[in-house]
């Protein structure tokens, strides 16, 4: 017998406690049923692990691409985050290979040495505020560098970035849409200078402006599209999971000292703080095709949210998956997603997590909470506001 949409399901995604700690009610709902309907958001709500990476792997039933169910999209949103394979396969092979010849050891060296001349400035504050003063710069001049490009002013980009990010909840809230449509202005054009300047851009961007002009006007945009996306994406899932980080260091100060003992840890440990409390929240898709998940049947058209968050602490495919284990293994988490969909810089984040972290061991100080912290009221990506910390010695 189908399972029939059931609802009002009590999962508020902005609600305080949400806010706070989602993973009680995430853990319900995966109990609840292997999908779940959602009145409000008017979506499936897939919570267990292999559920979650089934629809993220079967493009065939699951598209990212609303054209392929009749619905119309911006060509400005036509991205490698929203082409499915196998239109999506040369411009995700552009940038994967453009990925594949920078020097990412070096980047690493250089984001450690940025983020360490932060840390020791900082240690001579009685607090800070992490997000102003360290996950934002740390992260915006990490993607310039990646890109090679030259980063705009943190603040003035932490503006334009934040009102994109509350933009992705459109659908809770249509008064985020249109200032999300003028940031996105703005970050199109500030993109678009780096293809038509005069001067060719290094790194990443070099070598993919090299190349766009033998493709296809189609692909050429396209390829403008996914470096915003690459930007954006880049920049805001760096500095959310750079403050999750850094928010569970503060409560857990026994991490750092057993990474001081055991260095060879750190990159392992890495990978377990982003599932342990990762940036990105979540992803949807369509049902092409009328589907089964479990003993719940998906109408074709019906939209399926994927709660990474969730399926980063089922049990069934983390053995304690409430508890930090820093040396977890296999960790195959969806802290970036899955897939050909997934973030294209997730190699390149976890090296400037790792930096970060290498950074803060180099400080032989305690890293403590120093006042409310403040999430913000967004759903898509899970990051503070205000994160105000101290060291010790």
């Amino acid at each position: 017998m189908d399972t029939q949409p059931v609802g009002p399901v009590s999962y508020d995604p902005l609600d305080d406690a949400t806010l706070a700690d989602p993973y009680p009610v995430l853990a319900e709902l995966r109990a609840q049923a292997p999908a779940v309907w959602h009145n409000g958001m008017e979506c499936w709500l897939i919570t267990r692990y292999a559920d979650c990476v089934r629809v993220l792997r079967d493009h065939a039933l699951f598209a990212r691409d609303p054209r392929r169910l009749g619905v119309s999209v911006p060509e400005a949103s036509l991205s490698v985050q929203v082409l499915d394979p196998p239109r999506q396969a040369p411009v995700r092979s552009l940038f994967m290979t453009a990925l594949h010849q920078q020097d990412l050891p070096a980047l690493q060296q250089r984001t450690r040495q940025h983020a360490a001349s932060r840390l020791a400035a900082l240690t001579e504050q009685p607090s800070w505020e992490a997000m102003r003063e360290l996950a934002q710069p740390v992260a915006l001049d990490a993607i310039a560098d990646l890109l090679g490009v030259t980063p705009p002013p943190v603040d003035e980009w932490a503006q334009v970035s934040d009102t994109i990010m509350r933009s992705m909840d459109g659908g809770l809230d249509p008064d985020l849409v249109e200032p999300g449509r003028c940031a996105r202005q703005q970050l199109s054009d500030l993109v678009a200078s780096w293809f038509t300047s005069t001067g060719r851009p290094a790194g990443l961007l070099g070598h993919v402006r090299a190349r766009t002009a033998e493709a296809g006007p189609e692909h050429a945009a396209y390829t403008m599209h996914t470096a915003r996306v690459m930007f954006q994406g880049g920049y805001s899932t760096l500095t959310a999971a750079i403050g999750n980080l850094l928010d569970t260091l503060a409560r857990r100060p026994d991490v750092l000292t057993v990474l001081r003992e055991r260095p060879g840890l750190v990159p392992g440990a890495v990978d377990e703080l982003v599932r342990f409390d990762g940036p990105v929240q979540g992803t949807t898709r369509l049902a092409a095709a009328d589907v089964r998940i479990g003993d719940v049947a998906v109408r074709r058209g019906q939209k399926v949210t994927v709660l990474f968050a969730a399926a980063n602490r089922d049990p069934d495919a983390f053995t304690t998956p409430d508890q930090l284990v820093l040396d977890r293994s296999p960790n195959r988490h969806l802290g970036y997603g899955w897939g050909t969909h997934a973030c294209l810089g997730t190699v390149m984040a976890q090296r400037v997590l790792t930096a970060l972290v290498e950074a803060l061991l180099d400080t032989r100080q305690v890293l403590r909470s120093s006042g409310p912290a403040r999430r913000r009221r967004t759903a898509t990506m899970r990051t503070f506001a205000s994160l105000p910390l101290s060291f010790q010695p």
